[in-house]
């Protein structure tokens, strides 16, 4: 598994896979050719699908900007991947220069085809399943967060601080932040009224609730607005942790190293998903997204809550488990409806299934390890109809434009 430092990644939305890992394989392209006379980016499967929804266009013309650019558009799938993309280089003469085969896997990360890059992200982390890593940390009689540090080194700490405030500061900013949300879906920003509604609440229980949602949606909002937000694990599900983040230091006080060191708990479940199956919509659905971040958020919220390694897992793997065949289809290919009431949702059910290992963690045995769902996680990813792999063709994103009486 490759550092969290490229897990946790700070870039603009609406999508890591279409934005942010079309961004990072424009810049990479520029800067081995910026000579160049002119640039085609052809655009395949999920990329072309939904790109214009998701700013796939926009960021790549961006990023080139200052070089003739066209943009073409292709849905078939290239071999490798779902989110494919094709950039070729030209001289003066209309002669290519060069052709990069790449890929967006998830998170922001891009492979290149048969490109040797001294530079790309290594694998650090040698054990690759938890229960590898739990009998590791038994032995040494370390933490989870020991295990992290010993891995990435002690300055993991202050990249994870960072990291926490940048949370909380998108946060800020969403709740802050009232107006339309761009796009033809013309939808309002809602998480100030969430929020007011929580804060006015005549029971606790609802008033925390409501403020957990608030915090989701004013970051899943600002995402959708093309804001800067974290990838955790993508920016399609970028609001569960920050709610969890903003929830236990704003409302209940816990400090940001305290947030930072379940950030590490979190990131450890994140990376094991992404590694054994998929964190990218256009290849596992939005289980993949919003369900690996429910999964995270479930773990941060145990450890901040004092459980047990056993316990930790647990609540991981419920909330994996409870987001298994989570169709991803997004309505005109925007990140807005269903994915941000999804992460208002994700965000109560990473607390009840928190909640849920409290009560049940130390008195059994769990039926179903986290490695396990992980596997039927990525078996369900690759037995769902691609028309409900970020490709807006089927489900709500088909339904949505039906009912309404839309053009597509």
């Amino acid at each position: 598994m490759q550092s969290l430092r490229e897990f946790y990644k700070v870039g603009p939305g609406p999508s890591s896979s279409h934005t942010m890992g079309p961004q990072r394989a424009a810049k990479k392209f520029k800067e081995k050719y910026p000579d160049a006379s002119k640039y085609i980016v052809t655009l395949y499967g999920s990329l072309s699908l939904t790109g214009k929804g998701h700013l796939t266009d926009w960021i790549i013309l961006e990023t080139l900007k200052g070089t003739p650019t066209e943009i073409k558009w292709v849905d078939e799938e290239l071999p490798n991947h779902p989110n494919g993309m094709i950039f070729q280089a030209f001289d003066e003469n209309d002669k290519e220069l060069d052709s990069w085969t790449i890929y967006s896997v998830g998170g922001g990360s891009i492979e290149i085809e048969g490109f040797d890059d001294d530079n790309a992200p290594q694998d650090i982390y040698e054990l690759n399943k938890l229960d590898d890593i739990y009998t590791y940390i038994q032995e040494k009689n370390i933490s989870l967060v020991d295990y992290v540090k010993e891995v990435e080194g002690e300055d993991i700490q202050e990249f994870l601080e960072f990291i926490v405030q940048e949370m909380l500061n998108n946060a800020q900013r969403g709740l802050d932040t009232t107006g339309m949300i761009p796009g033809d879906l013309k939808l309002i920003r809602v998480a100030q009224k969430i929020n007011k509604a929580g804060l006015s609440s005549d029971t606790k229980e609802e008033k925390h609730r409501l403020l957990v949602s608030s915090y989701a949606y004013a970051v899943s909002e600002e995402n959708a607005s093309g804001g800067l937000v974290v990838t955790a694990p993508t920016c399609g599900a970028s609001g569960v942790m920050p709610a969890i983040m903003y929830y236990y230091h704003h409302d209940l006080g816990f400090s940001i190293e305290k947030l930072a060191q379940s950030l590490a708990v979190a990131g450890v479940f994140g990376n094991l998903i992404k590694q054994n199956a998929s964190i990218s919509g256009a290849e596992g659905g939005c289980q993949a997204e919003v369900g690996t971040a429910c999964s995270m958020a479930a773990a941060a919220v145990s450890y901040l809550d004092g459980l047990n390694l056993s316990q930790i897992e647990y609540a991981a793997e419920i909330a994996i488990e409870h987001h298994l065949g989570l169709t991803c289809d997004p309505v005109f290919g925007y990140v807005q409806i269903p994915c941000i009431e999804r992460n208002g949702q994700a965000a109560l059910r990473a607390l009840d299934a928190a909640l849920y290992a409290k009560a049940l963690g130390e008195f059994r045995t769990n039926s179903i390890s986290f490695d396990t769902v992980v596997n039927v996680m990525r078996e369900t990813g690759n037995d769902l109809n691609h028309i409900y792999r970020e490709t807006a063709l089927g489900g709500l994103a088909i339904n949505y434009i039906k009912n309404n009486k839309l053009e597509k």
